[in-house]
């Protein structure tokens, strides 16, 4: 019958937690309620409630347009469908000022425990219990409306692993392995927990600049509706709306691994804070991404690093013992898989945000324990694109390696600054800043070394695994 899914949850599960490359299934979600929300049916359901987008010029430069030049309205979704199809400015409230040739409107990171706090019904909608994650629904998932262009910059997330739902509209992920971090030049400015960004623009590669990106294997996949797109951890992704209407739904797994990154992002957030808090302000950098509140102190940063550290020793003492570690050790943390950075925005305590570090019965499945990974209509693998493909199940996967590098479907224009309690949104008719180079300093003098170069250097991924490593070992013996 037509709600047999090609895949149990027991069997999806299994193939998540060994997957080691990105897939993408289909046919699972057919009776998803979630499957009905469009733009239409969220703007009805919402009633006129305002939520933030995010604002950015469609034009690309050979830089990464980083979150922290965006400008920011807040706006209903009426106003947001009547402005994407070219309706009265009257009618389009705040993106009146934008005239939408130019820029592009994200509605990212939207908690869906938050946007629907007075609907919890809803979050039945979403029933990632198909996928072998019992009780997880939309409550522990993450709402994106964007419109054609909208896009995040190209990074890595240091937590769990990601399933990525469509729902209306059509995406295009660029992702590549971890072992490329290399040749993405990874950066750790504009600074935000969980999120390792690349230096370079995926859209429009600087290569003169970044030489080492022809190096990098892209996987390129066209998600659409209906369709899940699983994202193995520390795989690096850069997401862009190829639509005029996108809306996409997602979940980030928790993983044992996640202890141990935890305690690499807490060394990193010590480092760039206190290195960064010392510069002169009136440097002008925006070194923290809007979605971090603020620049914590080194107090607070040492305590995030003991706890951190003291939850990992407690995870590897319960898994001894125990297949799953308790979820008592979670109370402790600061962040979770789910907790990521796009939770910690304003009016987000951090105790609401806390979640169990180690989610119960979500066993570690090896590779070699799935005999065979079962490819086919139902379970789509993406591959590289030097690998001819083709497009089963509706699922495009480019083969031209200049689709990557020269077709732009929109810029990526990062945010305006954070003050150190709010998030400054503007509802005027500014032009986002001009777009500045994360290391800008080096413009003036090209043989000057700036902090950011430094903290490059300092917190690039590799160095802090090894630092995170050492002082675990000597808080072991």
């Amino acid at each position: 019958g037509e709600d047999v899914k090609p895949f149990t949850p027991e069997k999806t599960k299994e193939i998540v937690m060994s997957l080691q490359q990105p897939a993408v299934f289909c046919n699972m979600v057919g009776d998803w309620p979630a499957l009905h929300w469009n733009v239409k049916y969220l703007s009805a359901v919402l009633d006129g409630k305002t939520i933030q987008f995010r604002l950015g010029l469609k034009t690309v430069d050979l830089v990464p347009q980083f979150e922290t030049r965006c400008s920011y309205v807040k706006a209903t979704l009426e106003e947001f469908l009547a402005w994407s199809g070219g309706q009265p400015s009257c009618l389009s409230g705040p993106f009146s000022c934008y005239e939408y040739s130019k820029y592009w409107a994200y509605a990212d990171y939207k908690y869906i425990a938050r946007i629907f706090e007075d609907k919890p019904e809803l979050f039945q909608d979403i029933r990632w219990s198909d996928f072998g994650f019992p009780g997880r629904s939309g409550k522990e998932s993450t709402l994106w409306i964007g419109s054609e262009g909208a896009n995040t910059p190209c990074h890595l997330d240091s937590y769990g692993c990601n399933l990525v739902l469509q729902v209306q509209g059509r995406k295009k992920w660029h992702l590549f392995p971890p072992g490329d971090t290399s040749f993405l030049y990874p950066t750790r400015i504009p600074y935000e927990e969980s999120s390792v960004f690349s230096k370079v623009n995926i859209a429009n590669p600087d290569l003169k600049r970044f030489p080492e990106f022809r190096n990098t294997t892209a996987y390129v996949v066209t998600l659409s509706p209906g369709q899940v797109l699983f994202v193995p951890r520390h795989w690096w992704h850069y997401v862009e709306s190829i639509d005029p209407i996108t809306v996409s739904i997602n979940s980030w797994i928790e993983l044992d691994a996640d202890h141990e990154a935890r305690v690499e992002e807490a060394i990193t957030r010590m480092l760039v804070c206190a290195i960064k808090s010392a510069e002169n302000p009136g440097d002008g950098d925006l070194w923290l991404n809007p979605t971090e509140v603020e620049a914590t102190s080194h107090e607070i940063n040492l305590q995030y690093l003991n706890k951190a550290v003291s939850a990992y020793f407690k995870c590897q003492k319960a898994s001894v013992s125990e297949p799953a570690c308790s979820s008592s050790t979670g109370a402790e943390q600061r962040t979770s898989a789910l907790c990521k950075r796009k939770k910690r925005k304003v009016g987000c305590e951090p105790e609401g945000c806390r979640l169990p570090a180690c989610e119960l019965d979500i066993p570690t499945f090896k590779a070699e324990k799935l005999q065979k990974i079962p490819f086919g209509p139902h379970l789509i693998q993406v591959l590289p694109q030097s690998q001819e493909t083709s497009s089963m199940g509706a699922v495009v996967v480019e083969s031209d390696i200049r689709d990557l590098l020269h077709e732009n479907e929109g810029g990526h224009f990062g945010k305006l600054h954070c003050t150190r309690k709010q998030l400054v949104t503007s509802n005027d008719c500014e032009t986002p800043a001009r777009q500045m180079d994360s290391d800008s300093s080096q413009n003036t003098l090209n043989t000057a070394l700036s902090t950011n170069d430094l903290l490059d250097c300092l917190v690039n991924p590799h160095v802090i695994n090894l630092v995170a490593r050492l002082l675990l070992e000597r808080t072991r013996v």
